[in-house]
């Protein structure tokens, strides 16, 4: 089965060790995957998520600056995405802290590449569904394509600015995306300061896709980290 769609997801890939960067880098290109950025500390790795916004992180347990499983709880406070840990740590203890902490899968070096290739694809089918045109929601339907909502027969179009928080929310489906990211989603690199008019195109995408916007049920809020989208086919 083809799962082209995953390959341009976005990698942060973290160790100290330049060789091993180097050859993770050269499977996952070689596989196709083409968006990989790599760090060699915690400090670093922190930088680069606010900055690019991972959709995966590959995650030595042992840095120079502190520990992976520490990493993981920073990352997790900037944005909810799988992790999977890469590391020569393979005692139990390790593995449980790590699962315990919510990783998705871990890795002991040595490792085959085709191993760590079906881990990585795994994770990434598991998360992010690929998308579609014509998306259900509870009331209403989103059809990405034509960048308009369908409500009650009546199509209402979408601004290039809703299209595109709704499209940063429906990759996440049912995940919290943080107000940083849906920023970034919109305004690009520099999002800061667009708060509010974060929460002006929130109101009126639900107004467009929500049978009582002012009791959303597709478009949620969760209070002090972000939004969240339902949708009813996953």
């Amino acid at each position: 089965m083809d799962f082209a769609y995953l390959k341009s997801k976005r990698i942060l890939l973290v160790d100290d060790e330049q060789a091993l960067l180097d050859l993770v880098v050269s499977i996952l290109q070689n596989d196709g995957y083409q968006n990989i950025t790599t760090a060699k500390s915690v400090s670093e790795a922190v930088t680069l998520a606010k900055e690019i916004q991972p959709e995966l992180a590959i995650l030595d347990v042992m840095l120079p600056d502190g520990n992976g499983f520490e990493l993981m709880e920073r990352l997790k406070q900037i944005a909810d995405y799988p992790v999977l840990f890469l590391t020569a740590r393979g005692e139990d203890e390790d593995k449980f802290r790590g699962f315990g902490l919510g990783a998705d899968d871990y890795v002991v070096k040595p490792f085959l590449p085709k191993e760590l290739l079906f881990r990585v694809t795994a994770i990434l089918r598991r998360t992010y569904k690929e998308e579609k045109t014509l998306v259900a929601l509870k009331g209403s339907e989103i059809d990405f394509s034509r960048a308009e909502v369908i409500k009650d027969g009546v199509h209402i179009p979408l601004t290039a600015k809703e299209h595109d928080l709704l499209s940063a929310l429906y990759r996440n489906a049912g995940r919290i995306v943080t107000i940083d990211a849906l920023c970034e989603a919109a305004w690009g690199d520099n999002p800061f300061g667009y708060e509010n008019s974060l929460m002006a195109h929130i109101r009126r995408i639900r107004e467009k896709i929500e049978l009582n916007p002012s009791q959303p049920v597709s478009l949620v809020t969760v209070k002090g980290l972000g939004y969240k989208l339902i949708v009813e086919d996953k």
